[in-house]
């Protein structure tokens, strides 16, 4: 049972890693004077980005799946 209220705070904590990421990288984004280093950065907050829609998403069919499922791994609703 422990482990799986520890899910939630796992889950906030990659998101949140994820955002610091993202704001500290268009920080040295906007600070540095190299355009090759701009270039590198501006790539690096995309995919991360990219990662944390993914991650979303994912969390958010895992919800879908999890409601969608009884105790016992059988569907329940109206089909």
């Amino acid at each position: 049972m422990e482990a799986k209220s520890q899910r939630p705070n796992e889950q906030e904590g990659v998101i949140s890693a994820l955002n610091t990421a993202i704001e500290d990288l268009n920080l040295a984004e906007n600070v540095s004077s190299i355009p090759q280093a701009k270039a590198v950065f501006g790539s690096v907050i995309i995919l991360l980005a990219l990662i944390r829609v993914c991650f979303l998403l994912f969390r958010h069919d895992l919800l879908r799946v999890h409601t969608q499922l009884g105790f016992d791994g059988q569907k329940t609703g109206s089909r």
